[in-house]
């Protein structure tokens, strides 16, 4: 199955096997354990809940005790839902980083640091006014349209809330995968803060063999 949990550990550089030196993300990914394998006839879709990161009993609600206890496995800190590639994962399957080679593409989804109320420089990369001789607009927006409209338009570039969002980095390669310490090494960044959660799945651009 390649599609699983993790952490975002930080970034780093290695050397591949045919003597490249790139720049990649280190994810720590799983062990993860089956919660819950839900079917067409009891659920009306094919899925699997897979669980990861270790937390205490005390922080976990009755609800997801009782799911968890209803598994007959130990409560973990968060869970995920996967439709592909769940053939022959039953409840209490364990779902390590041993199903990813060098080489793989996968999807990467987290969410992005957030910056609070950002201007348009910090949100929209303007350029700024000018920086000498008492412009007085060194970070502010410039012309905002017409002033007759009496509403903003859709889609106008201003100041605003700026991150928290649910981003996903396409095709990424495995560079390397680590199976004695859980650790996928992804060619390039990946969204969001250290330790932050990250879902790794099998790649949609990457054409099925026939």
């Amino acid at each position: 199955m390649k599609n699983i949990i993790g952490r975002k550990v930080g970034m780093t550089s290695v050397f591949t096997a045919d003597g490249r030196y790139v720049p990649v993300t280190v994810i720590e990914a799983g062990p993860c354990v089956v919660v819950q394998r839900k079917t067409k006839e009891t659920d009306g879709y094919e899925a699997v809940a897979l669980a990861f990161g270790d937390v205490k009993k005390s922080r976990v609600t009755r609800a997801l005790s009782g799911h968890y206890k209803k598994a007959g496995l130990e409560p973990k800190r968060s869970i995920r839902e996967f439709r592909t590639e769940i053939e022959g994962l039953d409840v209490g399957s364990a779902v390590a980083v041993d199903s990813f080679v060098e080489g793989d593409r996968v999807d990467v989804q987290a969410t992005s640091k957030g910056h609070g109320f950002a201007g348009g420089i910090k949100r929209w990369n303007f350029s700024g006014g000018g920086a000498s001789h008492g412009s007085m607009i060194h970070r502010q927006p410039g012309s905002n349209g017409d002033t007759n409209a009496g509403h903003t338009p859709k889609g106008s570039r201003r100041p605003g809330h700026y991150g928290v969002d649910t981003i996903t980095h396409q095709n990424l390669e495995i560079v390397r995968a680590d199976v004695e310490r859980n650790l996928l090494l992804v060619r390039g960044p990946v969204p969001g803060p250290k330790n932050g959660l990250v879902i790794v799945t099998h790649s949609v651009k990457v054409k099925a063999s026939a």
